[in-house]
Formats: C-alpha cells, sequence, structure tokens
C-alpha cells in the first residue's frame, strides 16, 4: 500500500529527498508533491527555484494551496528550462502574437463577407431601382424601407467586425 508516493512501512524517499540524497522524513514537505516515481519534476524545479526556496514557499502555504503552487512551479521550471531568458513569458508572447495574427485574418475575413454581402445586395437591388413606375415595374419607394433595412444590418456586421479587432489590440 502507497501513501504519499511511498511505502507504507518502508521508507522510500520521494524524488526531492532522492535528488538531494537524504534521508525522507515521515512529514516531508515534498513527499506528498513530488513522488518517487515522477523523479524529473522535482529536478527542474530544483535546477530554477532550488530546494530551500521551494521548501520555504510549500512550508508558508496552505496545505490546500500547495498542489497547486507546485504545478506552477514544475510548469514554469520546464518552461525556464527550454527558454532560459524568457521562460513563461516567451510562451505567452508567442500565444499573444498568434492571436493577434488570427483576430487579423478573422477581420479580412469578416470583411470579405460584407464585401460578398454588398455585391449581392448591390446585384438584386440594381433592377428594381432602374425600373420605372410608367412601365408596369414597382417603384424603388416601395422597396426602400427593406432595401434600408439591409444596409443598416450590413452596417452592424462591418461594425462588428471592427469592435471585434479593436478590442483585443492592446
Amino acid at each position: 500500500m502507497k501513501e504519499n508516493g511511498r511505502k507504507q512501512g518502508a521508507a522510500s524517499p520521494c524524488a526531492a529527498c532522492k535528488l538531494l540524497r537524504r534521508r525522507c522524513a515521515q512529514d516531508c514537505v515534498f513527499a506528498p508533491y513530488f513522488p518517487a516515481d515522477e523523479p524529473h519534476k522535482f529536478a527542474s524545479v530544483h535546477k530554477v527555484f532550488g530546494a530551500s526556496n521551494v521548501n520555504k514557499m510549500l512550508q508558508e502555504l496552505p496545505v490546500h494551496q500547495r498542489g497547486d503552487a507546485v504545478s506552477s512551479m514544475v510548469y514554469e521550471a520546464n518552461a525556464r528550462v527550454r527558454d532560459p531568458v524568457y521562460g513563461c513569458v516567451g510562451a505567452i508572447s508567442s500565444l499573444q502574437h498568434q492571436i493577434d495574427v488570427l483576430q487579423a485574418q478573422l477581420a479580412v475575413a469578416q470583411a470579405e463577407v460584407v464585401h460578398m454581402r454588398m455585391r449581392q445586395f448591390s446585384s438584386i437591388s440594381s433592377p428594381t431601382a432602374t425600373s420605372s413606375p410608367e412601365n408596369g415595374s414597382p417603384s424603388t419607394a416601395k422597396h426602400a424601407p427593406s432595401q434600408a433595412k439591409s444596409l443598416f444590418s450590413m452596417d452592424m456586421v462591418m461594425d462588428q467586425a471592427n469592435m471585434g479587432a479593436s478590442l483585443w489590440s492592446c
């Protein structure tokens, strides 16, 4: 039966104590978060933060927050190992750049949709605008409210496309 990554009865050291080459005490602060079968987690955290600092951070936190803190430390440590200069900030910056590119592509696509709707609308409304009441065709005055409504809805689409781009560009 295992408890906190260690066998009950036998004192199998956690990954932290194993790396630090020390005896793993029953109340070891590292044992619940750095089990012996995941030594890479503590190795990267130790390399970036140091065992003493990790120990202090965990001791200062309430027990219910320690798991999240360890997850954050492991994530940051792995990011720092991959990119020693920027760490997580490099990943965040890269993702922000991808968001900016995708928003620009979305704005272009929305503008194309509006342009296509305008062309479709103008091709539909052109015969009505050229017809006259004398030759039995319906007058343009009868269709003005629906044309205005269609133009208004296209303006709203254009405004939404512009609003979406301005909300995210910082």
